[in-house]
C-alpha cells in the first residue's frame, strides 16, 4: 500500500516570536517580514518546516497497482488532534510506502517537528530504512523523481500539470492558506489540500506509465477516474 498525501500549514507565530525574542503585541505581518530575513533560507522568504504549524492534511491510500482504496483527512485548529489522527491513519498498515511532492523537503520534516513539540510518537515505519533512504522506492518524492535527485531543477506541481495539459491549483494557492485560516475557512483549506493530493496521484500515474510500469489500458483506466475526481473537486466552491 502507498499513502499519497499533502499537508497544509501556516506560520507558528508564537514560536517565531519566541525564537526572535519579539514582543507579544508585534503585528503578524511585521513578524513575518523579520522572520523572512532572519530564519528563511531561500529568496522567497518562505519559512523552514520547524516554524510552521499544521492546519490540514489529506491522504489517499492506493494499492501497489495504483488502485485508490480510501481517503482520510483532517483540518482544524487543534494541531495535536490533527497529528494524532494522522498517526492513527498511518498505523493501519505495517509496511506502507509514501508518495508526495516535496514531502521530504517540507511535509515530513514538519510532521516530525510538530510531533516532537506535542510529545507524540510517530509510527516506526517512518524511521525505517525503506522510508529514510533517499533513493528508496517506498518513499517517492516527485521532485526527486523528475529532477534526477537534484541533477536538474525541481518541478512545481502546477507546471507538471500544465505540461500534460491538466490544470492544477484551481481551488487556491499555497500563499492563500494563511488568509483562509485567518478567515476560519478550514474546510476550504482541506479542499485545496485534496486537490493537491489528486494532482500528485495523477502525476505519479503518468510517471509510472512513462517508466513502463503500467500498461496503456491500466494507466488509462486509473487516469480517467482521477481526472474525473479532480474535475469534481475543482467544480465545488
Amino acid at each position: 500500500m502507498f499513502f499519497v498525501f499533502d499537508v497544509e500549514s501556516v506560520p507558528d507565530f508564537d514560536f517565531v516570536r519566541t525564537v526572535l525574542d519579539q514582543p507579544a503585541d508585534m503585528e503578524e505581518e511585521a513578524l513575518l517580514e523579520l522572520a523572512a530575513e532572519e530564519l528563511a533560507r531561500n529568496k522567497s522568504g518562505f519559512l523552514p518546516p520547524m516554524f510552521h504549524r499544521m492546519v490540514s492534511w489529506v491522504g489517499l491510500w492506493i494499492d501497489n497497482s495504483g488502485e485508490p482504496k480510501n481517503k482520510v483527512a483532517w483540518s482544524g485548529e487543534d494541531e495535536k488532534q490533527g497529528l494524532t489522527e494522522l498517526i492513527q491513519a498511518l498505523s493501519v498498515y505495517k509496511d506502507f510506502g509514501l508518495i508526495h511532492h516535496n514531502g521530504r523537503g517540507f511535509d515530513l520534516p514538519l510532521i516530525t517537528y510538530r510531533s516532537l513539540k506535542h510529545g507524540l510518537q510517530l509510527p516506526r515505519r517512518l524511521s525505517h530504512h525503506d522510508i529514510r533512504y533517499r533513493f528508496s522506492r517506498q518513499n517517492i518524492d516527485l521532485v526527486d523523481e523528475f529532477s534526477n535527485y537534484g541533477a536538474s531543477s525541481w518541478p512545481k506541481l502546477n507546471h507538471l500539470g500544465q505540461l500534460i495539459g491538466i490544470p492544477f491549483k484551481q481551488t487556491g494557492h499555497g500563499e492563500d492558506v494563511l488568509e483562509m485560516f485567518r478567515a476560519g475557512e478550514l474546510s476550504k483549506i482541506e479542499h485545496y489540500c485534496y486537490e493537491d493530493v489528486i494532482a500528485t496521484y495523477l502525476i505519479w500515474l503518468y510517471m509510472k506509465y512513462n517508466n513502463g510500469d503500467f500498461t496503456l489500458q491500466h494507466f488509462s483506466q486509473l487516469r480517467d477516474r482521477a481526472l474525473q475526481k479532480i474535475k469534481e473537486i475543482q467544480s465545488k466552491p
